[in-house]
């Protein structure tokens, strides 16, 4: 099978390798970005080393805020992973805060708690880490450190208070520095090591799972067809002294229910036989194309715990689940020419109930589909999302 690749340990995140790890250390960021605004709000108005300009301090708080708003927006599950665009945002609206801080209070630095930036800088990048791969957490802190050393050396140079210029400059960027290398090492560190336990789960483990669920499965059918045809049949030969016609066509109508059982399994799809294992007959798939061969080991995984965890709520009757797996469109002018599969689900449960119940599950499927779409309606549920043909 041939796995799709993504990108290195030095391209993914901790967010698309663990999407519940991710999911799970979102109220960190959203705390540090609150408590950061709430910070830069006392500083600003109870412990000013100047006058300064109080409209200055006020976009600072702004910015700030902005910042927070767009990590809390970005590292939703339902809009993973973590875009490059919500990173570059999140770095350039800290730089911004950090020379508006120093232009607010511009005079000499006698408390370095007004310094609140140089810290919030480094924080931020904290905030980040589980999000954006190693290398754009570098870039971005050594950016903040680089306009932290600015700022704090222009202040030490323009009003001198006892310290030389290049020591407030590193003083200034060493917070945001030792932060950025901690935040770098750990996304490293968790994508490579991802790296390697996923690889080895795909070549042994996903494939061992699926030949043996399909194993399990053809037993099941083949065993229910002896129990209920076959076994009483040759029972019922034993206590007769000759066959007649009837037995005869008898016999000839299990062997066609035989054969025809055994042609379905040769056609039946991984998707059909997880949707049997999972739950029973009543859900229905429709992949007249067998399409869902297409998908890589990941993807099948991730399909295939979603599908379990569907069928086995209480709320889900599997007699109103349908998935239908549809060819690519012929007016695309895709190369990799991509296969939709959705998803139409009757719950018998509020749109907040089925949330509850199933938006751990979204966050997986949306990092590994990305165009994945989910309508969540009382009593309804719809998933759609596409992948390439591999």
């Amino acid at each position: 099978m041939k796995r799709r690749r993504t990108g290195g340990a030095g391209r993914r995140t901790a967010q698309q390798y663990d999407p519940l790890g991710a999911m799970g250390s979102r109220p960190l960021a959203v705390v540090l970005g609150a408590g950061g605004v709430v910070w830069a709000s006392l500083v600003s108005l109870l412990d000013r080393d100047v006058v300064g300009a109080p409209t200055l301090s006020a976009l600072t708080v702004l910015l700030l805020a902005a910042s927070a708003v767009v990590v809390v927006s970005a590292s939703s599950p339902f809009r993973a992973p973590f875009a490059r665009w919500a990173f570059v945002a999140h770095v350039a609206l800290l730089a911004l805060a950090t020379v508006t801080a120093a232009a607010a209070q511009w005079g000499p630095d006698r408390s370095l708690v007004n310094d609140f930036m140089v810290l919030l800088s480094a924080i931020g990048i904290v905030a980040v880490a589980p999000y954006r791969p190693w290398t754009d957490l570098v870039v971005g802190g050594v950016a903040l450190a680089a306009v932290n050393a600015g700022t704090g050396g222009t202040v030490a140079f323009v009003h001198p208070a006892g310290v030389p210029v290049p020591v407030a400059a590193f003083l200034a960027a060493a917070p945001t520095l030792v932060l950025t290398t901690a935040s770098a090492v750990f996304a490293h560190t968790f994508a490579g090591l991802a790296e390697r336990v996923q690889i080895r789960a795909g070549s042994y483990s996903v494939e061992r799972a699926e030949r043996d669920g399909i194993t399990s499965s053809v037993q099941q059918d083949r065993s229910t067809i002896l129990a209920r045809d076959v076994a009483p049949f040759f029972a019922e030969l034993r206590t007769r002294a000759t066959l007649t016609d009837a037995d005869r066509a008898r016999a000839r109508d299990i062997a066609d229910g035989i054969r025809q059982v055994m042609v379905a399994e040769a056609d039946r799809t991984w998707l059909e036989y997880a949707v049997r294992i999972a739950g029973d007959a009543a859900a229905t798939v429709v992949d007249p194309l067998g399409l869902a061969a297409a998908m890589d080991a990941d993807q099948r995984t991730v399909v295939r715990t979603f599908v379990r965890a569907l069928l086995a709520a209480d709320t889900v009757d599997p007699a109103g689940v349908r998935v239908r797996v549809a060819p690519p469109d012929p007016a695309s002018t895709s190369a990799t020419h991509p296969v939709t599969m959705t998803f139409e689900v009757a719950v018998a449960d509020s749109d907040v109930g089925i949330h509850r119940t199933f938006d751990p599950y979204f966050a997986v499927l949306r990092v590994t589909f990305p165009d994945l779409d989910v309508a969540v309606r009382p009593s309804s549920l719809t998933l759609r999302f596409s992948y390439d043909q591999h």
